[in-house]
């Protein structure tokens, strides 16, 4: 296809035209596109199975962001939020521009927000079909398709150019994200993994609506039911967002990325992108049925000589993934909006087994464990990850969150504020019983139930205890949950040994606090962990 009336114009985007471009493709051609392409192969239930090639996972040292007159004062620059110089970028958007012109391209036009006051218009540009599938899954479809009306935004994604001079450019590596928010541009060069492109847009929605409609951005899944009884459910990859949410008794509004806004709470996208490892019928049975045609694998390995997804089979990557429309699960609600949350959970994946099970936290001391956001880094969601590592990561997804931590939590502070009928939980759906190595993960059906009692309010009728180390307020009974496991120090062989770990726990959070201590009131510093020291232990 070249230069036509029904095709975009790409020129703005350094696209020669006369090029071919497949815009707006049916699923059906993408699948058929990707096949014919060598991208992947169909699996036994239809779902398309595609290799994103080398990279397996984000490269978050790769990430920059364009520093000039508008980012240079409200970005919370340094090893997350990296600049880089618009020069640089100038000349690199050139280079992908030439390159994607000699391809064969995939054109998509979609938007993020299923709430219309504050979505954002997304032109995706790919050289692989199964990208645009996964554009196709993940983004919404926008209310008039337009080929000759410019979106605002554009995602040019060029996985197979090589630079090898990058160097030149400021960069470590020949595989990058930039995002300039003057330019409106994001250019992903040198990985095929798509959740650059879904992490990229998250950046840009963590950026614009905080600022322009005061608009709480969250890394977070969220559900309801018929009464708008709104949960959200927080946590990094790996930590049970999209398991916990996935809940047959209650609808899912999303699985991922929101904004609260003063009428309510809002999906991001309009799919799901869900971890395989180790997914079965038994244990989620959600995502496992969504695994169908339409929805994208993700580096999955088949089962020798057959069609048959192996999802306990991670030789290529443990994080192997699975991208599908939010239509695919039963019961989601495909309008992608909801009320305010009544609870919220910050979940945590605690490597280290001292956290209790389930905690209710004050306004400050929500506010504080969404600033530390700490959890254990699991193994595959970023290069280099083989063994769990116990990171603070700010609001549960510092990598994709533009400004200081501090200003998402003052906005936090103001919906809690709003409500104080809101309830905050600290959930740990890691070990107990002792460390990573020595204890055991929390059963899956206890944690669910902690969390269905909480949403229906009768966990607030236990009794609460408070811990020594975090002053975390935890319940000492709950129906269907041991009331041993409730206690994290109880199920410790050694107390003096559970004493140690809490203690150097709660000095890492005292001191991966300090660096956010300029942007933070009293109030928040003061709701943290108390630790003593060693020698008194």
């Amino acid at each position: 296809m070249g230069n036509s009336k029904d095709l975009p114009n790409l020129e703005y985007l350094h696209i020669q035209q006369n090029r071919v471009i497949k815009y707006q493709e049916s699923l059906a051609q993408l699948v058929t596109d990707a096949i014919v392409n060598k991208e992947g192969k169909l699996s036994e239930t239809g779902a398309l199975n595609a290799s994103t090639g080398y990279f397996t996972g984000r490269s978050p040292k790769d990430r920059f962001i364009v520093r000039d007159d508008l980012t240079k004062d409200t970005v919370s620059w340094g090893a997350i939020n990296i600049p880089f110089e618009a020069s640089a970028f100038d000349a690199l958007f050139k280079i992908v521009g030439e390159h994607l012109s000699s391809k064969e391209l995939y054109v998509r036009d979609a938007q993020a927000g299923a709430d219309s006051r504050y979505a954002l218009d997304l032109r995706v540009v790919t050289e692989n079909a199964y990208q645009s599938i996964f554009a196709l899954n993940l983004f919404i479809d926008p209310p008039v398709v337009s080929a000759q009306q410019r979106p605002s935004w554009s995602i040019l994604s060029a996985p197979s150019l090589k630079i090898t001079n990058y160097a030149d450019y400021g960069l470590e590596n020949a595989n990058f994200v930039v995002i300039n928010f003057t330019a409106k541009v994001v250019l992903i060069v040198g990985t095929g993994y798509t959740g650059e492109i879904k992490k990229s847009v998250f950046s840009i929605l963590n950026f614009l609506l905080p600022l322009h409609h005061k608009v709480l951005t969250m890394h977070c899944a969220a559900n309801t039911d018929d009464s708008e009884n709104t949960a959200l459910f927080f946590g990094l990859s790996g930590t049970g967002k999209t398991t916990l949410s996935a809940d047959p008794l209650r609808q899912l509004i999303g699985d991922d990325e929101h904004g609260w806004s003063n009428e309510g709470v809002f999906n991001f996208e309009g799919g799901c992108y869900a971890k395989c490892v180790n997914l079965s019928q038994e244990k989620e049975p959600e995502i496992f049925n969504a695994v169908r045609f339409g929805a994208l694998l993700e580096n999955v390995i088949f089962k020798e000589g057959t069609d048959i997804p192996d999802y306990d089979n991670i030789a290529i990557t443990e994080n192997t993934r699975v991208s599908y429309p939010l239509s695919f699960m039963q019961g989601a609600l495909t309008s992608g909006k909801g009320a305010a949350p009544k609870n919220i959970f910050f979940l945590t994946a605690d490597a280290s087994g001292v956290l209790p099970p389930i905690s209710k936290l004050t306004t400050t001391q929500a506010m504080y464990h969404f600033i530390s956001g700490y959890t254990s880094k699991l193994a595959g969601t970023e290069i280099g990850v083989k063994d769990p590592q116990t990171v603070f990561s700010a609001c549960f997804g510092e990598a994709f969150f533009p400004l200081h931590p501090g200003a998402y939590a003052e906005l936090l502070r103001e919906k809690l504020n709003a409500n104080p009928k809101i309830h905050v939980w600290l959930v740990n759906t890691g070990w107990i019983a002792g460390p990573y190595g020595v204890g055991r993960r929390i059963k899956l059906a206890y944690t669910r139930d902690l969390i269905r009692q909480a949403i229906a309010g009768t966990l607030l009728e236990s009794a609460f205890e408070k811990d020594e180390f975090f002053q975390l307020s935890f319940p000492t009974s709950a129906e269907e949950v041991p009331a041993k496991i409730l206690n994290p120090r109880n199920l410790w062989d050694d107390g003096k040994a559970y004493d140690v770990s809490a203690n150097k726990l709660a000095k890492r959070f005292v001191a991966n606090m300090d660096k956010y201590k300029a942007g933070l009131s009293d109030d928040v510093l003061a709701a943290g962990p108390k630790f003593i020291e060693s020698s008194e232990l």
